[in-house]
């Protein structure tokens, strides 16, 4: 008989979810505009440090998981990961020069991007029904993100209205107490020991498993989907930002100055969507759900390569595309770490959670950055933005990434249809 979740343990677990993305939501949207227009940075230099901050989710697979799924309790290692990140990341706000920013965000992503897939992790082995239960976890994370969002929109507009770009430094010192917040609290969350009968490298045992489809599959695709997600958090921002700039009075009233504010939209989205998936998880099969998520990423980069030329008022054709956000992100991501945690042995999962992290924000992330930054030159040529050359680089990826999910990934029945 399957043991039930107590009542208590879900609001803990969501309050996890809302500081662990509310970190991240403080200062990612921002990071591009910040270092081009105030520390004036070349396209290629911010590249790279994005593609810094995403080294940490290749070494997580191979320290966190370990450590998590065999030595150390998963809580405290994600106590004392938030509280040193805390300290690096106040450190953002501060330093001018590329090579000490770059090297501070290579430490800080080695700290903080193996507690994503670790928060996973924990929740997965306390819930006691995955597909009900751990969809309403998650969206507090997407609160979070909302939440930091929509009050650094604020923030800048009301504070910063004079120098907003210098003002975006302050998104660091606001992840900062967060993290340190989360740190603390993380000392409170239940109990998840490591498997102590195993003896074998989990990390190994991981890479044995996921060599199986569908986990190849997924994998495999995982990288240029996470290329394409990146393109969407590195360009963004400006590109809203400058539309906003003559968009309604309200807009700004809103969700503040620059883009971050805006883009909060697509996390209002991804609530909904988040909060849909235990409706559907047992009635659509996960190819159906991965394929969607594709498609929304595809449709987001051509409302925006094409912004100016479609029939609808532009404010109404960015708003639609960062609505989509919800499923891109849900459909796929979100799903794809339900697919790895159902088709992985219990006593490997953290170090497959982390694994899929190093696809997702690792690999994907640093391959995306490099990429963007020079697709970003490359529609700069000519000493302006071209936002149609740009965007529709991503989307031709994201039309060509689900043909491919649909001659490869394998058809299973709904776990409903399983299950009876």
């Amino acid at each position: 008989m399957q043991k039930s979740t107590p009542s208590a343990l879900l609001p803990r677990l969501s309050v996890m979810m809302f500081l662990q993305y509310a970190i991240w939501g403080a200062w990612l949207p921002f990071l591009w505009s910040f270092l081009a227009g105030y520390r004036h940075m070349e396209p290629a230099q911010i590249g790279n440090m994005f593609a810094a901050g995403a080294v940490g989710a290749i070494i997580g697979p191979f320290i966190a998981g370990q450590v998590a799924d065999r030595w150390f309790a998963t809580e405290k290692f994600l106590a004392l990961s938030h509280l040193v990140g805390a300290v690096l990341v106040w450190q953002l706000s501060t330093i001018e020069s590329y090579s000490g920013f770059l090297w501070f965000s290579l430490v800080y992503g080695m700290v903080y991007a193996p507690t994503l897939a670790l928060t996973n992790s924990l929740a997965f082995h306390h819930l006691s029904d995955r597909d009900a239960q751990f969809g309403r976890v998650r969206l507090w994370g997407t609160f979070g993100w909302i939440v930091v969002g929509l009050a650094m929109g604020q923030w800048l507009h009301f504070a910063h209205a004079q120098d907003v770009i210098a003002g975006k430094a302050d998104a660091f010192r606001m992840s900062a107490i967060l993290g340190a917040v989360m740190g603390l609290y993380c000392f409170s969350l239940p109990h998840t020991p490591p498997s102590k009968d195993a003896m074998s490298n989990a990390t190994l045992d991981a890479l044995g498993e996921i060599r199986r489809q569908p986990l190849i599959t997924l994998f495999l695709l995982a990288v240029p989907v996470s290329c394409i997600h990146q393109f969407y958090f590195v360009h963004t921002e400006s590109f809203l930002g400058a539309k906003q700039a003559s968009a309604p009075a309200f807009f700004k009233t809103l969700f503040g100055e620059g883009g971050g504010g805006l883009m909060t939209i697509g996390q209002m989205s991804e609530v909904l969507v988040l909060g849909a998936i235990p409706l559907v998880a047992k009635k659509l099969p996960r190819r159906t759900l991965l394929a969607i998520g594709l498609c929304a990423y595809a449709l987001r980069m051509e409302l925006f390569a094409n912004v100016d030329s479609l029939p609808l008022p532009v404010m109404v054709t960015l708003v639609l595309g960062i609505a989509l956000h919800g499923l891109c992100f849900g459909c796929f991501i979100f799903v794809a770490f339900m697919v790895v945690d159902e088709e992985t042995s219990g006593d490997v999962r953290a170090s497959a959670q982390n694994l899929f992290n190093l696809v997702i924000v690792g690999i994907g992330v640093i391959v995306g950055s490099l990429i963007a930054g020079k697709v970003a030159e490359w529609a700069s040529a000519g000493g302006e933005m071209d936002y149609h050359k740009l965007f529709s680089v991503p989307m031709y990826a994201a039309m060509a990434c689900l043909v491919l999910l649909l001659l490869f990934y394998p058809r299973k029945r709904p776990l409903a249809a399983v299950a009876s």
